[in-house]
């Protein structure tokens, strides 16, 4: 368990530290998909030379930074559709009337229109957390003796006990930093910062990451020293206790019927994503949500992939400098890009000399309008699978791009697979563990 728990630490910051990620429905596969990625990995090594690869603190991050970049572009390009051929780009999109008021997604499969709802939503109030705000106190003074001090906090039906020493050189607005970061470091589900109020005196404030009225109708967390371990009283000391806001549902309206949820972002009959912005000002001050014609869809798919397309390049440039190799991979870029380059220019996408693109949102607008967007439809799925074949690529073997000395041909047709050379990155991030 210590040795997972270690493995566990080194993953997480890196991809926090060098590639920040977020996880969607498309970084979940089936037994058949995970065996298809490691047959392909074993294909594309079965004749590849043997290399020494530069095990440097830079290559290591650019190696992580560059896999992780790819997973997010080829997440993207899934995001517009799906990855089969037939969906690409065929995305629908929601449109809600009133941003200010809430946002709305479509995360539906692209059925009929007609089978879409389309519905009138109205704010009463918006989901909270709670917050708790300490006592205004001294910054630069200290009443605690010096001693091992603990408390217990309570979150989600679990309790965890928080220890820190107190030391004469210790002030009150040290120790507030102190235990701002040991709480948001927790990983408990909840945040800690330091509040000052300009006259030489601060509080703790802490407060909930979830959102929504407690089932048990309790509160969301408790703060008590009353059976801690080590010394008590910092508690009272600090006001570590003081509510100031108890957590709430969000209220709401939808065609006329009162409705709650325990966070701000909820779903619709699975197939819109709500994220309340704002509370509405007047029975009148509704949003209504329902699908966007698909010409429109189409352009705001577009349009999000060529964001993810120039993020993806601007990603892999900016290691040019310590790792020369990447030009390779943005030239690779700007030579797919070029195949529809003439397709593409004529409804407004235009592909610079340094291998971004540029998107003339206007000359978009219009080629929906008159019907040639769809006409270059076909040229335009063909771009994007073009770049969903680069990303899985580039996934499966980022060490491709990477500096690396070639020491031994294989024998051709005499020799063994050797699945995990692609993988070199992954025994780099471990080396200094085993």
């Amino acid at each position: 368990m210590a040795n997972n728990a270690v493995i566990n630490n080194i993953y997480n910051y890196y991809l926090t530290t060098y590639a920040p990620k977020s996880d969607t429905k498309f970084d979940t596969h089936k037994k058949s998909e995970l065996r298809g990625v490691y047959n392909s990995i074993v294909k594309m090594n079965k004749e590849a030379p043997l290399y020494i690869v530069d095990t440097s603190q830079s290559t290591k991050e650019y190696a992580v930074g560059l896999k992780e970049n790819a997973r997010s572009f080829r997440n993207t390009i899934a995001s517009l559709g799906g990855l089969d051929d037939d969906e690409l780009l065929n995305q629908k999109r929601a449109h809600s009337t009133n941003d200010s008021l809430a946002e709305a997604y479509y995360i539906g499969d692209n059925v009929d229109e007609e089978k879409v709802p389309s519905f009138e939503l109205s704010v009463n109030k918006l989901a909270t957390n709670q917050t708790n705000i300490g006592k205004m106190i001294p910054s630069d003074s200290l009443s605690l003796k010096e001693d091992l001090y603990s408390f217990d906090v309570g979150i989600n039906g679990l309790n965890y006990e928080f220890q820190y020493n107190v030391y004469e050189t210790d002030t009150n607005k040290s120790l507030q930093q102190k235990l701002a970061r040991l709480i948001s470091n927790s990983g408990i589900g909840l945040t800690a910062e330091v509040l000052e109020d300009g006259n030489g005196n601060s509080a703790l404030k802490i407060e909930s990451q979830n959102t929504g009225r407690p089932q048990n109708g309790a509160h969301m967390f408790t703060v008590t020293d009353d059976n801690t371990s080590k010394t008590a009283g910092s508690v009272d000391y600090f006001g570590l206790n003081n509510i100031v806001n108890e957590s709430s549902d969000a209220e709401f309206m939808i065609n006329g019927e009162p409705r709650h949820a325990s966070g701000n972002t909820f779903t619709v009959e699975k197939m819109f994503e709500i994220r309340l912005k704002g509370i509405s000002e007047s029975e009148d001050d509704v949003t209504s949500v329902s699908l966007k014609p698909d010409v429109e869809s189409l352009a705001t798919n577009i349009a999000k992939l060529m964001d993810g397309y120039n993020s993806f390049v601007d990603k892999a440039d900016a290691y040019s400098e310590v790792h020369p190799k990447s030009d390779r991979l943005v030239n690779e870029m700007r030579a797919i890009a070029s195949l529809h380059s003439d397709e593409l220019e004529s409804i407004g996408i235009t592909l610079g000399d340094d291998g971004r693109i540029s998107l003339d949102t206007e000359r978009l607008r219009n080629a929906a309008i008159s019907g040639e967007l769809k006409d270059n439809f076909e040229a335009l799925k063909g771009f994007a699978s073009a770049m969903l074949r680069k990303t899985n690529q580039v996934g499966l073997n980022p060490m491709e791009y990477a500096d690396k000395t070639i020491v031994a041909y294989k024998n051709p047709g005499h020799n063994f697979a050797t699945p995990y050379v692609t993988s070199a990155y992954t025994g780099m991030m471990f080396s200094s563990y085993c």
